[in-house]
């Protein structure tokens, strides 16, 4: 026999277990926040730009092939700041204890589309320490691409600021707390539904039709407890029966 859940009794086994739903959601939500705000380190994240164009004398002029040119050299260029030769500079420059394998990691290169700006960006928990990182970056990198590239095509565009009150951009605490939420309800809604599945105590009539393959005769009523005692009749007062107790 096929079995066949109708959308009250989605609703109903919902409405059921709400209770144990709100409770996973919540519990999520919270779990999330104390992790959040007490356990996660914060990361702040600090920019830079770099132009990159070719040295322009009084007889040379800049063309769109010239511009092209530049747009290839682009691809070399995100490669070469990341590269040991530059961060080792930045890590001696700013008595950083750290591997360039590391500081790579935080190091982050991407180039405008279409443009020749690239974009430095450089994450660490000290929001001071990431202003210096990305700011030497930048400089060695201006300075080592003469003798790399025996070209002077690159300049600073906007160097990275101190900030009076920085934001971290990780984590999102908020965001982590609305996804947590979201997973806890979904978990409440499936552990709700699988309990339902392996209840299989009868309840209704319709469980021993679908139990036992058969039509539903009659029902009994359940009797409340105060017809029970309107139903139980006292002993008439005067009457000549009584009940002894038999001793042996």
């Amino acid at each position: 026999m096929e079995e066949t859940i109708s959308l009250q009794e989605l609703f109903s086994t919902l409405k059921k277990r709400l209770g144990l739903i709100i409770g996973t959601t919540v519990a999520a939500a919270v779990l999330a926040a104390i992790i959040s705000y007490f356990f996660l380190t914060p990361i702040y994240q600090a920019s830079t730009q770099i132009l990159v164009n070719q040295q322009k004398t009084e007889q040379q002029s800049f063309d769109s092939q010239d511009i092209q040119t530049n747009l290839q050299l682009i691809n070399t260029y995100n490669v070469i700041i990341k590269s040991p030769v530059i961060l080792s500079q930045v890590i001696e420059q700013l008595d950083l204890e750290i591997t360039p394998a590391a500081l790579n990691a935080q190091l982050t290169v991407n180039s405008e589309q279409n443009s020749q700006v690239v974009n430095v960006t450089v994450q660490d928990p000290q929001a001071h320490k990431a202003v210096d990182i990305v700011n030497t970056t930048a400089e060695v990198f201006q300075k080592e691409i003469v003798n790399l590239m025996k070209v002077d095509n690159v300049n600073i565009l906007s160097p990275a600021f101190y900030a009076e009150d920085p934001k971290p951009v990780k984590p999102n605490k908020e965001l982590n707390v609305v996804i947590a939420a979201v997973i806890g309800l979904m978990v409440g809604v499936g552990i709700a539904f699988l309990l339902e599945y392996l209840d299989t105590t009868v309840k209704t009539e319709q469980d021993i039709e679908e139990l036992l393959g058969l039509p539903v005769l009659g029902l009994v009523s359940p009797i409340s407890d105060k017809e029970v005692h309107t139903a139980t009749v006292a002993p008439k007062k005067g009457s000549s029966a009584h009940v002894k107790k038999a001793h042996i």
